[in-house]
């Protein structure tokens, strides 16, 4: 798996148009724990940027283990993305500022200076996305996988590639 620029903007790319991604961590009794989380910005350098709860139980789960996984799917588009990374929360106001939605209030009052308000940030270590093709393409494989006898192989756009950062 090696790294490509491209793949790294492509990924981000689709995640910033599709937003909302489950996260996923593991609880205190070592079961994963999934929820949804808005993304707030995807970077160039694979960073993912989003708000949380300081009172929340994925605070206590990050502190415990920083793995994370997210997955977004647009079912529209037949596009789907999965990252795993590292997670890590801060106070940083500034950054709190610049990625504000006025959406945001309804969970935090106060604003971008909230006491309440964490940023998380999770840094990507591995991605993998699909982009599957129409109908036609997959009939067009069935049709060929019978009269072959061998079945298709991945039908559409596959990719995954692996930045060997690691957390920080």
């Amino acid at each position: 798996m090696e790294i490509c620029p491209d793949q790294l903007a492509k990924v981000t790319a689709m995640i910033d148009r599709i937003k909302v991604g489950l996260l996923t961590t593991l609880d205190r009794h070592n079961y994963l724990h999934s929820r949804p989380v808005e993304t707030l910005r995807a970077d160039g350098d694979g960073a993912l940027w989003f708000f949380t709860d300081w009172q929340t139980t994925k605070v206590d789960e990050l502190e415990e283990d920083r793995q994370v996984s997210l997955s977004y799917v647009d079912p529209m588009r037949r596009t789907y993305v999965v990252v795993n990374g590292f997670g890590s929360l801060r106070s940083d106001p500034p950054r709190a500022q610049e990625l504000w939605r006025a959406s945001q209030r309804a969970f935090y009052p106060e604003g971008p200076t909230d006491s309440r308000l964490a940023v998380l940030r999770v840094r990507i270590e591995r991605a993998e996305y699909w982009i599957a093709p129409g109908r036609l393409s997959y009939l067009a494989a069935a049709i060929k996988a019978a009269f072959t006898g061998k079945p298709a192989g991945v039908i559409g756009e596959n990719r995954q590639f692996h930045l060997g950062i690691g957390p920080r």
